[in-house]
């Protein structure tokens, strides 16, 4: 590849038969008949995709676990949070699945997605569902939508050609949408909702690799008010992503990604870029939901400051409207089981700015409808 595009397929080669690819979606969309905001999200997936180009290989099927089989598919996944949440899932053999080296272009069966198009649906049935190798609910998808995408978020070299080439990281990040603003129409079991750009909040990225994370730790918002007056930022955004960075097969101490934008600035502590004075750290997990004991929250606290700046970040998701979301890896493994993924997420943003040796509070935002995820492993490989 001659241009660094991030949004661009990654399993050239050798990575075609190890690896997996994904472009991830998120946004809310607007009951058509209440005007209730509800999250959901869309993703086109491939993994292994030479090894079985004319047959789905699924890698938890009894088959594949019988005679150690690695999956071989292209997958359409979708669905939603809170009282419906569900997981969608559509599967087909690679050699439906095409994409674009060079820049943002997919289409798997007849769903497309392009850096301004998403287009595709799904359909589950009980009895699909029932199967435990397609790790999904049963229900039914479609969406018809267009994406302007506002800011974006490169994590720096950790993620460019000559490390990609490489092969040093087994899981590489890539936000081209951090805040992106959806428009269309999208029906959900039968349910009809409008995709408005003012209110869609969205968001794309996409991870590809060999293996993933463990701690998996991401967070995303893009609806905020400034507490100071209660008045809605446009502009501000906010997302943090990581765990435990594996690097040349060697694990490293935990670590996250941030990212903030506010008022036309963005902020940064990217522990990799090291020059920076990069310090942080985090709790994340599961504890007792203060207002009601019987319930359980996930939450994020990050503190993280660079030589200029300081954020401190609390948001928590009420569990039981996240969904434990399925993934397997290039080996067949489902090693996530308890991978807990949300679209409502809240809490509140501290940002501040240092002047001499005093830290100087440049606002307190509070935010809400956020994505979230995060899970570790059943089996951790290190």
């Amino acid at each position: 590849m001659q241009k660094d595009d991030r949004n661009s397929y990654m399993l050239h080669g050798k990575k075609s038969k190890f690896g997996y690819d994904w472009w991830w979606h998120s946004f809310l969309a607007k009951d058509e008949e209440t005007g209730e905001l509800k999250p959901f999200f869309i993703e086109y997936y491939v993994i292994n995709p030479a090894l079985s180009p004319n047959k789905v290989i699924l890698g938890q099927s009894k088959e594949s676990k019988l005679n150690g089989s690695k999956p071989s598919y292209a997958l359409l996944k979708a669905g939603t949070w809170g009282k419906d949440k569900a997981q969608l899932h559509s599967f087909f053999p690679s050699n439906q699945f095409k994409a674009s080296e060079k820049k943002l272009e997919v289409t798997i069966g007849k769903a497309v997605l392009t850096e301004t198009k998403l287009k595709g649906s799904i359909s589950v049935s009980k009895e699909e569902a029932a199967d435990t190798a397609h790790m999904c609910d049963a229900g039914n998808i479609s969406w018809d939508l267009t994406a302007k995408k506002e800011i974006s978020y490169s994590v720096g070299y950790g993620a460019s050609p000559i490390f990609r080439k490489l092969g040093l990281f087994n899981m590489y990040w890539h936000v081209g949408g951090m805040f992106t603003r959806f428009e269309g129409s999208l029906e959900w079991n039968g349910k009809r909702y409008i995709v408005e750009p003012e209110t869609s909040a969205g968001y794309q990225d996409k991870n590809w690799g060999v293996d993933y994370t463990s701690p998996w730790v991401w967070l995303n918002c893009n609806r905020f008010i400034n507490k100071k007056d209660n008045k809605p930022l446009a502009d501000t955004s906010l997302d943090v992503g990581g765990g435990r960075p594996i690097i040349a097969g060697i694990p490293i101490k935990q670590k996250l990604l941030i990212a903030f934008h506010h008022n036309d600035k963005f902020y940064e502590w990217n522990f990799s870029k090291f020059w920076t004075g990069t310090k942080q750290k985090f709790d994340c997990g599961e504890k007792q939901n203060p207002n009601d004991p019987s319930k359980t929250l996930v939450f994020w606290n990050i503190d993280a400051e660079n030589r200029n700046h300081k954020i401190q970040i609390r948001f928590t998701c009420p569990q039981e409207l996240m969904l434990k979301v399925n993934y397997e890896n290039p080996k067949g493994e489902k090693r996530h089981n308890s991978l807990w993924n949300g679209g409502y997420a809240s809490g509140e943003i501290i940002l501040f700015e240092k002047s001499g040796s005093n830290w100087l509070e440049i606002g307190t935002f509070s935010g809400e409808l956020g994505g979230c995820e995060y899970g570790v492993e059943d089996n951790p490989s290190s």
